[in-house]
């Protein structure tokens, strides 16, 4: 697989970069975020590892400026910044995983390992419709009643889901191992914030709210 590490680190740029060229991943670097942002709009890669403190252009910023170009390509970010808030402010920006330094190689492998297994909505299926809702999976765009909504990454997959399994009752562990691929519980309210957020941009006034939440159970998309 194709990767780009964006971290201006030479220690743990070199580290990481000789560890998966071992593994047998192609692997490019870039010192700040300006020279990442470039090689990854013009690179394709199958995955991107980007440190949120960077010069010239920080990790965040540069993640949100390929989501708001419709760049999909999965993000795991790699920082000394261990909150919650933290983890939940990249994440939120677009990022798919979040490991935090110090870090083992072997649980940075098992990662990259994971987001690269992700499938890309690549399913028989090129548009779900569910009422007035159309989500096109292969353009990745939503619209209801006509009406174009703007989603996130996240939120799109998130509500891409909640499509698939439209009428069924999906849970919180559900959505956190197939939107998240968290197979543990972070520990915040992840799931929660974003489906308010991505109710607030379906909804319109005076239709019906398509996300149900099914008390004590999970969700569902009617």
């Amino acid at each position: 697989m194709k990767i780009l590490i964006i971290e201006d680190d030479n220690q743990t740029r070199d580290y990481v970069l000789a560890g998966l060229n071992e593994l047998g991943h192609m692997v490019d670097a870039a010192r700040d975020g300006y020279e990442g942002l470039l090689l990854a709009k013009e690179g394709n890669y199958d995955l991107l590892i980007v440190d949120r403190m960077l010069p010239h252009l920080d990790g965040l910023t540069l993640v949100k400026t390929l989501r708001s170009a419709n760049d999909h390509v999965p993000v795991l970010f790699l920082t000394t910044m261990s909150g919650i808030d933290d983890r939940v402010e990249g994440l939120n920006a677009g990022g798919d995983d979040y490991l935090v330094k110090p870090f083992a190689f072997s649980e940075l492998s098992a990662r990259v390992n994971a987001l690269l297994r992700r499938p890309r909505e690549t399913i028989e299926l090129k548009v779900l419709q569910v009422a007035s809702l159309e989500i096109d999976l292969l353009k990745r765009t939503v619209r209801r009643s006509g009406q174009l909504v703007e989603l996130q990454p996240t939120e799109f997959r998130l509500l891409a889901y909640l499509a698939r399994h439209a009428g069924q009752v999906v849970t919180r562990t559900m959505l956190l191992e197939s939107v998240w691929d968290f197979h543990f519980d972070p520990k915040t309210n992840i799931v929660e914030t974003h489906i308010s957020r991505l109710r607030s941009k379906i909804n319109i006034e005076g239709k019906p709210d398509l996300i149900q939440t099914v008390r004590g159970a999970g969700y569902m998309l009617l």
